[in-house]
Order: structure tokens, then sequence, then C-alpha cells
């Protein structure tokens, strides 16, 4: 039994990563911003919704619970598949960012969380597009390599049939 062993028993397993479920807190973050998007600009009090804030806001709820995703998923507004429609997410997507500022003075720790969140979207995002790009350049380099070897070939074989 070597070292390695010994340290392996004596160390605790690594845990699997938990899915956690952010449905819930997406939700509530994005009742809250369109209730104070709605009091800012369409003039309602007390977190009540005019019709159409409703109508939208009713929409994304019943879309979110339909999410391809399931309780992974990214939020709703950095999501390059949106569930809602073309005027519905952009709709959406106005009321969340124009209610971000007032968010951050009115509910600034469940900003600052969504914010986070939302970076968080982006960097795997972008980490995702590194790997793909570097897939595509060592591809095309195999493919390059290939039609080279494959060029150079047939000269040689030529030059073998005339001696």
């Amino acid at each position: 039994m070597g070292i390695l062993d010994k340290l392996k028993k004596i160390l605790p397993k690594r845990k699997e990563p938990e899915l956690k479920n952010t449905v819930p807190k997406e939700k509530e973050n994005i009742r809250t911003t369109f209730g104070v998007y709605c009091n800012a600009n369409h003039g309602t009090t007390d977190k009540k919704l005019c019709p159409k804030c409703t109508a939208l806001l009713t929409t994304v709820m019943l879309k979110m619970q339909r999410c391809p995703y399931g309780i992974a998923k990214p939020i709703c507004d950095a999501c390059e598949t949106p569930c809602f429609g073309e005027n519905p997410t952009k709709e959406f997507r106005d009321i969340m960012k124009s209610g971000q500022k007032k968010m951050l003075l009115s509910h600034p720790l469940m900003a600052v969380k969504h914010k986070l969140a939302s970076l968080g979207v982006e960097y795997a995002k972008m980490q995702r597009d590194k790997n793909s790009t570097e897939k595509q350049k060592a591809q095309e380099e195999k493919v390059k390599t290939k039609l080279a070897n494959a060029t150079r070939s047939p000269k040689k074989s030529k030059k073998r049939k005339k001696k």
C-alpha cells in the first residue's frame, strides 16, 4: 500500500457538484424588477403593475416553467434562446435593463446578486466561445496538414514510376 492510497483514505472524498434550482430566486427578481419599473414609468404604486406589464410578466412566468434548460437555467435576460417570442423578449430585456438602476437603489442586495449571476453567464459564454474557436483552429490545422501530405505523396510516386 503506497502513500497515495493512504492519503486517499484519510482525505475526504470530493462531492459531486449539486444543481441548484435558481428558478424561484429569478422569478422573485423579475417580479420585483417589473414592479420597480412599472411604478417609475407607468405611474402605478405599491408594486402594482399596469395591464401591459402584468400581461408580459404572466407570459414570462409561464414560459419560465417550460424552459428547456430546466432548473439549471441561465438567467432569462442573458439567455441565448429566449422562450418568450421576439416582441415579448425585446420588451422583457428593455424592462430588465432599465429597471437595474432603480433596483440598485431600492433592492441593492438583490440587484448585486443578479448582476453577479449575469456576469457568470457572460463568463461561461466567453469560455465556451474561446474553446470552440480553439477547436476550430486545431481542426483547420489538421485539414491543412492532411492536404499538404496528400499533395506531397503523389509527386513522390510519379518520380518512382519514371525511374
